[in-house]
């Protein structure tokens, strides 16, 4: 858990779902992919979860220290193969506030 901050920093998931184009490339390629399209990205930790729902078969996830970072990030992504083969399709962007009650209830409780 965080301490709240006046400017939190935002914790980002991206639900994709792998196309076609992705799962025909063969594995060592793919990893060449994501090598490359990571680079110069904020560190992203992925998590595969095509095997428990028909919704999106991949998660990433980082940390954004602003909405203009967020921004920047995810005009860079879209700029990678990833997106502009496309190899993914972007099911929902989900940018969040870890504990973000927390910071809510310490300006409620200063200005009560």
């Amino acid at each position: 858990m965080t301490e709240p901050s006046d400017h939190p920093e935002l914790t980002v998931f991206i639900l994709v779902k792998a196309l076609p184009a992705w799962l025909a490339a063969p594995r060592a390629e793919r990893r060449r992919i994501g090598a490359a399209a990571a680079s110069g990205l904020p560190a992203f930790r992925q998590f595969d979860c095509e095997a428990f729902s028909a919704m999106c078969s991949d998660i990433w996830m980082f940390a954004a220290p602003s909405a203009a970072a967020l921004h920047a990030t995810i005009e860079r992504l879209k700029d990678t193969p990833l997106f502009a083969e496309p190899y993914f399709e972007l099911v929902a962007l989900l940018p969040s506030l870890e504990d973000g009650w927390k910071t809510y209830e310490a300006a409620t409780r200063t200005a009560a």
